[in-house]
């Protein structure tokens, strides 16, 4: 509680309120131990934060407001604040920093940006990834592809219907099979409205990079076209490719691939 804005003894006062109630500061002092005065001082508080309320007179006794009451308004209050704030800062920018990269570290962090570069979309998204991944975003996903938001997916995974929340959902697999073969495949990536990327590691220490900048969001957008490309290709001459090149492309990126790649490429293949 006391990082919501509590002090120890408020915290202190609440929780035993809701161990018993009604009581009075007194009889709170002296179940928690809390000095009198301090008692009466955080009761104030905590009836001026609406997280108690005086009941009787004569004594005056207490009881909690229930901690689902509490907390809601708590955050409404906060999501409140921060939008003004959010308003207030904003018009002191200049201009928009769209050339700056910025690393957001943490899962927590990464998913949660995430889910507000997902709900900023008016027309687009663009995702490459994996589909353990996708799973954590899909409820905020489906409601983009209900509300009428153009969703395209290059999946790592097996079974693509699994993400097609709408008909605005394309999905395709990766080299038309969904296999994850490179260091680079363990990336999540998305674009939205051909304007912002985020490209997140979720593999290990997680972190991810975000920007607007346009250069770098119209390269990480080709990839990600090279990819359908690749998949609608693979899908209709894939045995051809595969006889020429070898299963996964494997002349070809035993060509490209660094060391460490490769040692990993063959591990997947089951070549080591």
């Amino acid at each position: 509680m006391q990082k919501l804005g509590f002090t120890d003894y408020e915290a202190k006062i609440y929780i035993q309120l809701l161990r018993m109630h009604p009581v009075t500061a007194y009889e709170l002092s002296k179940v928690t131990g809390v000095p009198r005065a301090n008692a009466y001082h955080a009761l104030e508080s905590l009836t001026r934060k609406e997280a108690v309320q005086p009941v009787s007179e004569d004594p005056v006794r207490f009881v909690p407001v229930p901690p689902q009451v509490l907390l809601e308004g708590i955050a409404s209050s906060t999501q409140r604040r921060c939008d003004l704030l959010t308003s207030q800062l904003n018009s002191l920018s200049k201009s928009e920093d769209s050339q700056y990269v910025w690393t957001i570290s943490g899962e927590p962090a990464v998913d949660e940006r995430i889910k507000q570069v997902v709900l900023s979309a008016k027309e687009s998204i663009w995702i490459k990834a994996q589909d353990q991944v996708l799973r954590r975003h899909e409820e905020v996903l489906r409601s983009m592809a209900h509300s009428g938001v153009e969703i395209f997916i290059i999946l790592f995974g097996e079974d693509a219907d699994e993400f097609r929340y709408s008909d605005n959902v394309k999905i395709y697999l990766h080299e038309g099979n969904g296999k994850t073969i490179g260091t680079a495949d363990n990336l999540f990536t998305i674009t939205v409205d051909h304007e912002q990327l985020l490209t997140a590691n979720v593999q290990g220490k997680v972190f991810a990079s975000y920007t607007r900048n346009q250069p770098i969001v119209t390269t990480a957008e080709s990839l990600i076209r090279h990819d359908y490309y690749m998949a609608e290709i693979m899908l209709r001459y894939g045995d051809e490719i595969y006889e020429s090149f070898g299963p996964h492309l494997k002349s070809l990126r035993e060509a490209r691939f660094t060391p460490e790649q490769l040692e990993r490429f063959y591990h997947q293949l089951g070549l080591d």
